[in-house]
């Protein structure tokens, strides 16, 4: 878990004397840099201070830990009482580097270096998520378009509230939905949202409930708090 520092936004706007956090902290420029790299599946380096109160932090100077994934980003409230980012890394394993290579021949300039990159987006699909899923028809709660490929109709169960840690969420009916692939990714990263009232934000109409579908309002309120920017 790394909580991202960001001196430009929110970090910025403390009293000297007290060292406190007086604002929210902002999606903008390097904690923008790091939800941007969530959505396109790019890694990022990480180096570790003695300074860090983290039992992962080296006892003097600097560390380089390696390359991370960006796996998530939300924002909570701190302890002044503002909103601050929050982002889940997951390490990838060590590459070794080639050492035998002293130079490069002419044809290595012939052509540039091809990087193959796999970018892979985890849709967890359970028990619950399926009968969400069968309960509409595979139509999206958002959209109602329903996807349909030679295997048969497609859909993605989207859980409001996320599961694992820290946020907690539980694998059960009431905190699933059933989304249209494209309104699950902007879900995740704050491009569509729920209001109050089932209303839709960054989208027109209202979000549909099957009357056989009892969801949770809590976990409707965590998404708005923790992954919809109100600035």
């Amino acid at each position: 878990m790394l909580q991202y520092r960001d001196e430009a936004s929110g970090w910025s706007a403390t009293r000297a004397e007290s060292g406190k956090q007086v604002a929210h902290q902002c999606l903008r420029r390097e904690n923008l840099a790091l939800a941007h790299s969530s959505i396109e599946g790019l890694p990022i380096r990480v180096v570790r201070g003695a300074s860090l109160d983290s039992i992962y932090a080296p006892r003097s100077r600097y560390r380089y830990d390696g390359l991370y994934m960006v796996d998530d980003y939300w924002q909570t409230e701190g302890r002044s009482g503002f909103r601050v980012w929050f982002y889940r890394l997951i390490k990838l394993p060590s590459i070794p580097t080639r050492v035998d290579v002293t130079s490069e021949g002419i044809v290595a300039y012939s052509a540039p270096k091809r990087w193959e990159m796999t970018v892979q987006r985890l849709v967890r699909d359970t028990a619950h998520g399926r009968r969400i899923k069968a309960l509409y028809n595979y139509q999206c709660q958002i959209c109602g378009t329903r996807l349909e490929s030679l295997a048969g109709p497609y859909a993605e169960a989207a859980h409001i509230r996320p599961l694992g840690a820290p946020h907690h969420g539980p694998d059960t009916a009431d905190n699933i939905l059933c989304l249209f692939p494209n309104h699950h990714v902007l879900l995740d990263h704050g491009g569509v949202g729920i209001g109050e009232g089932l209303s839709l934000i960054g989208v027109e109409g209202r979000l549909c409930i099957h009357p056989q579908h009892q969801f949770n309002e809590d976990h409707l309120r965590y998404r708005r708090e923790h992954y919809q920017v109100n600035d």
